[in-house]
């Protein structure tokens, strides 16, 4: 209730922001100051005392910016960052209430720690000389080329838009949004924003954006609170149910307790989103009709979740901002086998019930089967676009079993229930999957990007020999005519 009340006050105050603390009325640091007191108060409600932690998890982190060389600080500071939210995870789970599935303040903390973490990784990237090749296009957008105030950093971390639910962003994003340049910005870099020939002078409004992503929260708010207690995922695992239903009824049913979760998660980061567009963040350009996009720090799309075909695609639009999170500190910089260091970061991240553990080491033998089936068969039903449409309906269904099966764990967080679900089920998706990367091997990502690049270098050396050849050509033919 807490959380809820504080967000609808939080949506108040952003439209309040955005009208009478707008960039033109008022400096960046009167924006900073009012941000970020008014995101320690919502703290300080919702969870009392426990908000302490933010403060103490934000200063260690910027003693290390602040102290530790450049070369080294982004990782010292993943480790401090990481490991104080861990610290506070096991206290908070074994020993004050173990297995409460509910709003706590390491919640905040999960947000706080992405920011961070990014933070440093793009301070590194933009204080160290390295060179230009290093980076890919966007660490070079998201380099920050200043060490931010103490200021900036607590409106960044703790900030009343996303102090609660988020979403993560980038600095450099949050630093133009408050000085007001947000809309340039975008304005420049997008040339579809265009009305009648004529470039829009005016900032867009976010009223419609508003309003339709309020509408979405209604609408998955209701259909959580009338679906989640008639169909509960751990009644899979209910004896009685096992042993009277048939497989496929346990899979269908699977499927709908899974479906009836997904809304309290499309309430929570749609409200959220809400927050910030109302306040004038989020502007991400215009599309092609010329119409403003508000999806800049947007967590998810509802539709390609729910019809997602690939257990990728379900996962790119699943907690859209964490999922860059993990690419940009981890995926993108881990030299050896990015996955499953990535999966496992995703696990130690959320926290230390033994079945967020499960998951993740689920979801890589999921990944991998994955990956191995689309690279190997999907070619083959791209032929006409009736096979296209049939392949579609199969990996819908099985991308559907394949995600519901996988987070049961997520769901339940003890290991006994989550291995009598498995159990009930003989493992038959993990060992699936294990049968699928043993017959179908994709070749490994750096493997492919080196062939790629001896690929371009033979066609170079080949271009540059066929020239040679018909300078030599031309020079003998010259050679005849004298």
């Amino acid at each position: 209730v807490n959380f809820v009340a504080c967000q609808l006050f939080a949506l108040l105050m952003a439209v309040w922001f955005r009208i009478y603390l707008h960039p033109s009325k008022t400096s960046p640091f009167i924006r900073h100051v009012v941000a970020t007191l008014l995101g320690l108060y919502l703290a300080l409600f919702c969870f009392g005392w426990y908000s302490v932690h933010f403060l103490v998890q934000s200063g260690l982190s910027y003693g290390v910016m602040i102290f530790a060389s450049l070369e080294h600080m982004h990782k010292y500071c993943f480790i401090v960052t990481l490991g104080y939210l861990i610290l506070c995870q096991i206290t908070r789970v074994y020993v004050f209430d173990y297995g409460m599935y509910s709003a706590d303040f390491t919640g905040p903390m999960m947000v706080i720690t992405q920011k961070i973490t990014s933070m440093a990784f793009e301070i590194h990237d933009g204080l160290t000389k390295r060179r230009e090749g290093q980076l890919t296009p966007s660490q070079k957008y998201l380099a920050i080329s200043r060490m931010p105030s103490l200021l900036e950093y607590l409106s960044y971390n703790c900030n009343f838009m996303g102090i609660l639910a988020g979403p993560t962003c980038s600095y450099n994003d949050y630093k133009a949004f408050i000085e007001g340049t947000s809309y340039q910005r975008r304005h420049q870099e997008n040339a579809n924003g265009k009305e009648n020939g004529k470039v829009k002078q005016t900032e867009p409004s976010p009223k419609h954006a508003v309003v339709s992503k309020l509408c979405t929260c209604a609408i998955s708010l209701a259909t959580y609170l009338s679906l989640y207690r008639l169909l509960p995922v751990d009644y899979s695992i209910n004896d009685d149910f096992v042993k009277s239903t048939p497989f496929y009824l346990q899979v269908i049913y699977l499927y709908l307790a899974m479906l009836a979760l997904r809304p309290k998660y499309y309430f929570v980061w749609t409200l959220a989103d809400a927050i910030n567009n109302a306040a004038g963040f989020g502007f991400n350009g215009y599309d092609t009709d010329g119409s403003p996009q508000w999806d800049l720090i947007s967590n998810l799309r509802i539709l390609d979740i729910e019809f997602a075909t690939s257990f990728k695609l379900f996962l790119d639009n699943w907690n859209i901002q964490t999922a860059q999170w993990l690419k940009r500190v981890c995926y993108e910089r881990c030299p050896v086998n990015p996955t499953a260091a990535t999966f496992l970061l995703s696990a130690m991240w959320h926290g230390v019930y033994p079945g967020y553990y499960l998951t993740f080491v689920t979801g890589i033998g999921m990944t991998m089967a994955a990956r191995a089936v689309r690279h190997n068969i999907r070619p083959y039903f791209l032929v006409t676009d009736s096979h296209k449409r049939i392949y579609d309906v199969i990996t819908w269904v099985c991308t559907q079993v394949a995600i519901s099966y996988t987070v049961v764990p997520f769901v339940l967080l003890a290991v006994g229930p989550s291995l009598k679900f498995y159990s009930s089920w003989y493992f038959c998706l993990h060992l699936l999957c294990l049968l699928v990367v043993l017959v179908l091997p994709v070749k490994s990502r750096r493997r492919q990007a080196r062939e790629k690049q001896d690929s371009l270098t033979k066609d170079a050396t080949q271009g540059e020999q066929r020239d040679h050849s018909s300078t030599d050509n031309n020079c003998n033919q010259k050679d005849k005519t004298t």
